[in-house]
């Protein structure tokens, strides 16, 4: 059985920084990463890696070259191969793009049985990546999965739906997005991180899947004119007291001056 999962090499968001006076982003000098969401994504994999036999778990990555180097990561985690196909558009893709660019990678590394993905990235947050590839791909697709189980060629998940819980079931093979924080990402020791050094990686560009810049021109539907970010200002009030009673009160005068807070016969 083979698990592809899809990951992103993308901006640490934490990192970035809005000018106060233009409200333009900035951008130089903030590190690259895998996010949560792609992490949970490979723990989700090796999970199943763990608990059934025969199985692989390939890392595929739509990024720059450098991410080669960061998947050992995700191969320490337990994860076996990684391939990065080559991004020409330094991240800026939009998901009809991408996703074309997944698909191509997916077909010649075919056949596989799973494809696990994070249900957004942590810079994009488009939420379109895995429905948009079922979609190509002609195959089922299951969302925001909590907990993933398969039995006897077919995929059994638990669908986190915030109000309730919904069990489905998919032939495979089947693409997966993981919910949020629904698999945390194990730490890894230096053995592990070690063996990791030894798994492969390969590099792929656009025209090892048979594709081009030019050919993908038309197909996203968008264009970004812009970006700029929102500055938040936060109220600070120090408040000063003898006793816990004290500042209770000067707490609750506060949220009643700001106007959060309305108290029994007025303001």
């Amino acid at each position: 059985m083979k698990i592809v999962v899809l990951v992103k090499y993308s901006l640490d968001v934490a990192e970035i920084r809005v000018d106060p006076a233009t409200r333009a982003l900035r951008m130089s000098g903030v590190p690259q990463r895998f996010g949560d969401l792609d992490k949970g994504a490979v723990e989700a994999a090796v999970r199943l890696k763990e608990t059934t036999a025969d199985v692989l778990v390939e890392v595929l990555c739509f990024g720059p070259p450098e991410a080669r180097g960061a998947a050992k990561d995700l191969l320490a985690m337990g994860a076996d191969s990684a391939t990065v196909v080559e991004d020409p558009y330094g991240g800026s893709a939009e998901a009809a793009i991408a996703v074309r660019v997944i698909e191509a990678a997916l077909r010649k590394s075919a056949p596989f049985d799973l494809v696990l993905c994070g249900f957004a990235s942590d810079d994009g947050y488009s939420y379109q990546t895995g429905p948009r590839l079922a979609e190509r791909l002609g195959l089922p697709f299951v969302s925001y999965a909590s907990q993933i189980n398969l039995d006897r060629g077919a995929l059994v998940a638990d669908r986190d739906l915030e109000d309730g819980i919904q069990t489905v079931s998919a032939p495979l093979p089947v693409v997966v997005s993981v919910a949020e924080e629904a698999f945390v990402p194990r730490s890894v020791t230096l053995l592990q991180a070690m063996k990791a050094q030894k798994k492969p990686t390969s590099v792929l560009s656009l025209a090892d899947l048979g594709l081009s810049t030019e050919a993908l021109e038309g197909v996203g539907g968008y264009r970004l004119l812009a970006e700029t970010g929102t500055v938040v200002s936060r109220r600070q009030r120090l408040l000063k007291g003898g006793d816990v009673t004290e500042l209770a009160d000067q707490f609750i005068d506060a949220l009643v001056d700001e106007e959060v807070l309305v108290l029994n016969g007025g303001a």
